[in-house]
């Protein structure tokens, strides 16, 4: 919410006079962040951390061919799991171009952590950009347009049959909802694939059909048939549950708007987004996406400068009465489950 001054002499702007101090007051935070040199890209950083994760997935493929034994590949399943989402995390920064200021170079790094995740690219990049331009839109951001979760009160009355019944109940089915969101990811990005005009179409192709064969080559080359399978469903389950559980705190449970809802680019951004208190355990775990507004204000900005970001972010919504919402792991889930549960409460009544 924006908070209200106490000076009692002070008279708000209004019409286009308020609109242009809106617009000077982003102006002004980007020459803050600019002056700080945080949007300059650093490819070395990345590069590390890439190096890493790609030794994390070559050792739990590893584990996979060599290893017997289920307890151990059931492990193994989890572990792949985190490796994934966190080299997702990356394809989320090529995608934003964050890493390189060649969007060329962004494209071919991301087309190959697509192949590695098997996230279409043109669909992530299409939809996410969307998502950025109208956070919490109720009418525009396809991350709310989902069929088995209501986020106003007014959707919620719209569903019919079982996703009537699924969002009656969606606070306590919430988690076993995203557990399939991995499976969502893959099945969308195929759907988009075959029914959008690709900026790639021939390398996208060949990510997305590597990705699946080479998957699920290794996995039963390596392991007994009904070991296999439950090698795949662990790991897609966690896959989901993981990125559901790192993406949700971003707004759900945040102000919602729709296409009466007038307000400028400073404040659409902060007042959707929530961040989650940092920690260095937190920062990895949320692969920067914990620093949810700053990331909004500058979605290039590289994630390794986030953290000094909100440095000069935070103090200057302050200055400008605008709320910074930040909470920490348990009460952001805590949060986004109250909320879809009253949002969901017309369905109990």
């Amino acid at each position: 919410m924006i908070l209200e001054t106490t000076d009692e002499n002070f008279r708000a702007p209004v019409g286009a006079a308020r609109r242009e101090v809106e617009t000077n007051e982003y102006a002004r935070l980007k020459r803050l962040v600019r002056d700080a040199g945080l949007l300059e890209k650093d490819p070395r950083r990345y590069a590390a951390k890439f190096t890493v994760n790609l030794s994390l997935l070559a050792l739990s493929f590893a584990i996979l061919m060599l290893v017997d034994g289920v307890w151990p590949q059931i492990l193994n399943a989890a572990f792949l799991a985190f490796v994934v989402v966190q080299l997702s995390f990356t394809g989320h920064d090529l995608g934003h171009k964050q890493v390189f200021r060649s969007s060329r170079n962004n494209d071919i790094v991301g087309l190959f952590v697509s192949f590695l995740v098997g996230i279409n690219r043109s669909w992530w990049v299409d939809k996410h950009n969307e998502h950025h331009s109208n956070p919490n839109d109720l009418d525009m951001d396809p991350d709310i347009e989902i069929p088995v979760v209501a986020f106003s009160e007014d959707q919620a009355r719209d569903k019919r049959g079982v996703p009537r019944l699924i969002v009656r109940h969606q606070a306590f089915l919430f988690y076993a909802l995203v557990c399939f969101e991995g499976i969502v990811l893959k099945y969308s990005g195929i759907r988009y694939m075959l029914t959008n005009r690709l900026r790639f179409p021939i390398a996208e192709t060949i990510a997305m059909a590597g990705h699946i064969g080479v998957y699920t080559c290794l996995v039963f080359l390596s392991l007994p048939f009904w070991q296999g399978l439950l090698f795949i469903a662990v790991n897609q389950v966690l896959i989901g549950l993981y990125i559901g559980s790192t993406f949700a705190p971003n707004h759900k449970g945040m102000l919602m708007l729709d296409g009466n809802t007038k307000l400028d680019f400073l404040r659409r951004q902060v007042l959707t987004s929530r961040n989650v208190k940092a920690s260095p355990v937190n920062d990895v775990l949320y692969g920067g996406l914990n620093y949810q507004i700053e990331h909004h204000l500058f979605p290039s900005m590289p994630r390794h400068q986030l953290k000094e970001a909100q440095k000069i972010i935070r103090p200057f919504c302050s200055e400008n009465s605008i709320s910074y919402y930040e909470t920490g792991v348990v009460q952001s889930q805590r949060e986004i489950l109250q909320y879809l549960h009253h949002v969901s409460a017309p369905l109990r009544a």
